[in-house]
């Protein structure tokens, strides 16, 4: 069974922890089996490629790499405030995503 996150791809988040913390990107990516992220921009790694159509001559090429998700915080989208995530029922009975931060309660669209 695969654990249920707090950050969906295409979210706007903040690194809590790490190299990067305080800074701010997209989610490329979540992989919910390992628990981790990729965040555009972030925890660039360096990697050696061979030459190919589209990069005829090869060289380095910069890559994001994972971030667990534990060490990132949703972003609101409205007030651009950080803040922990709830869920409650919509107005269609699905769950909805809300930032919980200094008791607003707004919706974290993308």
């Amino acid at each position: 069974m695969q654990k249920k996150t707090h950050i969906k791809k295409g979210d706007i988040v903040k690194v809590l922890a790490g190299e990067d913390r305080t800074k701010q990107g997209r989610v490329l990516g979540v992989d919910r089996k390992s628990g981790t992220a990729v965040v555009e921009g972030l925890r660039l790694n360096k990697k050696h490629s061979k030459p190919t159509t589209a990069l005829p001559q090869g060289g380095i090429v910069e890559k994001e790499g994972p971030i667990h998700i534990s060490n990132l915080m949703l972003i609101d989208a409205k007030t651009g405030v950080p803040g922990r995530v709830g869920r409650k029922p919509g107005k269609d009975g699905k769950l909805e995503r809300y930032v919980k931060s200094n008791n607003s309660k707004t919706t974290a669209k993308k």
